[in-house]
This record gives C-alpha cells, sequence and structure tokens, in this order.
C-alpha cells in the first residue's frame, strides 16, 4: 500500500477569521497552489484509489481539488484521525480497512501528519518530520500496516512538488 501525506494548502490567517477555527478556508493563493501540487502529484504518477481527509474546511477544501485533479473514482472520506490533536497511530487503524494494493492520500494538519510520518518510519511518535503546507510524502506500506514498517521513497516540499508539475516531459 501506498500512504500519502499531504498538509492542507495555505488557508486565512488565523489573526484575519473571526469564525471557528476549523472553518478557515484556503486562501486564493493556497488554492491555486494545491492545484499545482496536484500536478506534481500527476507527475509522479501518484494514482489514488482512496483520498481520507480531515474534516476541517482547509483539509477539505484541499482534499477536493487533489481528488479532482486526479480523477479519483471513490468519493473523499472525512475521519477524526487527521485532525490536529488526533494521536498519530489512530490512522493506522484506518489504513488497515485499505485493500493492500490501494494509494492513499491523506489530507491533514501539522503536527499530527509528521507525528503519524514518524510513526510508520520509525515506530515512534515524534516531531521531527514536519511538512510544510501543501509539502507531502510518500510511505510504502506493508500490510498489515505496523508502527515503524513504513518505507519512505519520497519526501517533497510545495515547491518541489510545483516544479515537477511544470516541468516538460523532457526535463523530468
Amino acid at each position: 500500500m501506498d500512504c500519502v501525506l499531504l498538509r492542507h494548502g495555505l488557508a486565512v490567517d488565523r489573526d484575519e477569521w473571526e469564525g471557528q477555527d476549523g472553518d478557515r478556508p484556503l486562501t486564493e493563493r493556497g488554492a491555486k497552489r494545491v492545484a499545482q501540487v496536484a500536478a506534481g502529484l500527476t507527475r509522479l504518477d501518484v494514482q489514488p484509489t482512496h483520498v481520507l481527509s480531515s474534516p476541517l474546511t482547509r483539509a477539505i477544501e484541499t482534499a477536493k481539488l487533489v481528488h479532482s485533479s486526479l480523477g479519483v473514482r471513490s468519493a473523499i472520506q472525512i475521519v477524526d484521525e487527521l485532525l490536529p490533536e488526533a494521536p498519530p497511530n489512530r490512522l493506522l487503524s484506518i489504513l488497515h480497512n485499505l485493500p493492500p494494493d490501494s494509494c492513499v492520500i491523506c489530507i491533514g494538519h501539522e503536527p499530527q501528519l509528521g507525528m503519524a510520518a514518524s510513526v510508520l518510519l520509525s515506530g515512534r511518535a515524534s516531531a521531527s518530520f514536519p511538512l510544510k503546507k501543501a509539502g507531502a510524502c510518500l510511505i510504502e506500506l506493508s500490510l498489515p500496516a505496523k508502527p515503524g514498517r513504513g518505507i519512505l521513497r519520497w519526501w517533497l516540499t510545495p515547491g518541489q512538488l510545483r516544479a515537477i508539475g511544470k516541468a516538460r516531459s523532457s526535463e523530468f
């Protein structure tokens, strides 16, 4: 199974938002950059079978952009296991229920995504693996997925993903 951890795009700043934090949307620039990141994921031949998203607005908006750009057939699943305060090992319980040949994109927040990557790669939660907004990593998991058994295939910043998306096929 391939598991892509993708942090949501740039959202309206907390200081400029008067509503609930969970309702903060992507900025116009954030949405544009997520679309460019999705083009990079396409160039990397990421072919998701499942898209999981945190229930917060900025993550759902990111998920919708990625879902449509990559032509995912299954519906987006909204899961509390990708909330910012969710224990990172809870994501494993969802991954256990997916078919072995799945490619799942998990869209969420820091520090939860970085901690989940740490659990998948090293077996314990650590703040040593932060993702930038709209940054992503691909972790290959053998099934059943267990802590510390993941294999890191790539870890890319949003700028790198956007550059890959813009590159001509002769450059890539």
